[in-house]
């Protein structure tokens, strides 16, 4: 299990590395997991080794979510005000979201049938 934190963790920091290198506008997170993706296609990475280590993060993924409670908490007076302009752009981005997936899902099922 070691091992599979010390991987995840060492995509993360590659990741982040690249994102203030390279001066991308994305996160670093979004970055080592598209990193560790390829490493996983390209059996580089095994499987077996991140399993149990990924599982675990999976099984306690609520409690990642606690900091962000506290953050809407604290901008409570803010959400309050442009509540109309939050709602709409979740509600969009959403939408968005959901259509983006189905497309690609599709165009996968398409390209394995051929």
């Amino acid at each position: 299990m070691i091992r599979g934190f010390a991987i995840l963790l060492g995509f993360q920091y590659l990741g982040e590395v690249t994102a203030t290198v390279l001066d991308l506008p994305l996160p670093g997170s979004v970055i080592g997991m598209v990193l560790l993706l390829f490493a996983l296609r390209l059996e580089i990475i095994q499987l077996e080794w991140v399993r149990v280590a990924a599982q675990l993060l999976l099984d306690n993924l609520s409690m990642l979510f606690i900091p962000a409670g506290v953050g809407v908490m604290v901008y409570a007076e803010l959400i309050q005000q442009q509540w109309l302009p939050l709602t709409l752009a979740t509600t969009i981005s959403t939408l968005v979201v959901l259509a983006v997936t189905g497309l690609t899902d599709q165009l996968l099922h398409r390209r394995r049938k051929a």
